[in-house]
């Protein structure tokens, strides 16, 4: 099923007229489509396509967990995430981690990352005595491959739970509300909302927030790059952080809304 969000045009009253790069408004997200069952053989998966980015996202699932959960006697289950560009996601040819003999520190940052996302999504112990495996391979970078990653496994994550229900491996929902990410900055001194590679490249101050839907901060991602940035600015990015991810938000649920499981 493919389902796709672009943001309404705004209003003369609202901040941040400036063409940009592509032609959006400074609060404007880029076009947004899921693509779900991509991978036949998960048990959930989407490939999200976020303007110019695309990354797959699929989520398997062990019937075990890992061996602290049981050293430590840990109850219920867990969740844990892997994160690649593949090496013609880039203008520039990206080396693959297996081919230099260690994971890139970029790469360990962003997996731990929707790792923690996903944890916040889902009540571990209805999850029982497993382990779910959120891989996200990015197929296409231009700006935002984390957010993209986050707010597409959060999809495949909900696939996978619908057929876990289904097939009755779990009893109670597990999941808690969802989670959705996106990239705010400063751009030659204009708050502006999901950046794509040109602009995070020019950004003077990024932001990557990650939020649920209740409203509630899972992380803020943030640093001046080139600049310092007050209270003011952080305030205009965080009220265009939280806008954007609304949308986010509702273009899940669409691409949610009455899908059965893939058999």
């Amino acid at each position: 099923m493919l389902e796709s969000l672009s943001a309404s045009a705004p209003t003369p009253q609202q901040v941040g007229f400036s063409p940009r790069t592509d032609g959006r408004r400074a609060e404007q997200l880029r076009p947004i489509r899921f693509q779900n069952h991509i991978a036949p053989y998960a048990t959930g998966s989407t490939l999200i396509e976020w303007g110019n980015t695309r990354v797959i996202c699929g989520v398997t699932v062990e019937e075990t967990v890992p061996k602290w959960m049981k050293e430590q006697n840990v109850s219920g289950g867990w969740i844990t995430a892997e994160y690649s560009m593949l090496p013609y996601s880039t203008q520039q040819r990206k080396q693959r981690d297996i081919t230099r003999g260690k994971i890139d520190g970029r790469s360990q940052e962003i997996q731990r990352l929707i790792g923690r996302a996903m944890r916040a999504a889902v009540d571990l112990e209805k999850l029982g005595p497993r382990t779910i495996w959120v891989d996200c391979d990015v197929l296409q970078a231009d700006g935002g491959t984390r957010t993209a990653a986050i707010t597409g496994s959060y999809v495949a994550l909900s696939l996978a739970v619908s057929k876990l229900l289904v097939t009755q491996k779990l009893k109670v929902p597990p999941l808690l509300k969802a989670v959705a990410a996106v990239s705010v900055g400063i751009v030659h001194q204009q708050a502006l909302l999901d950046l794509c590679y040109v602009e995070d490249a020019a950004a003077e101050v990024d932001m990557n927030i990650v939020m649920t839907e209740a409203g509630e901060f899972i992380e803020l991602q943030g640093s001046g790059e080139e600049a310092t940035f007050d209270e003011s600015q952080l305030g205009d990015l965080l009220s265009l952080g939280r806008a954007g991810i609304q949308q986010l938000f509702k273009a899940q649920r669409t691409a949610l809304d009455a899908i059965a499981p893939a058999e």
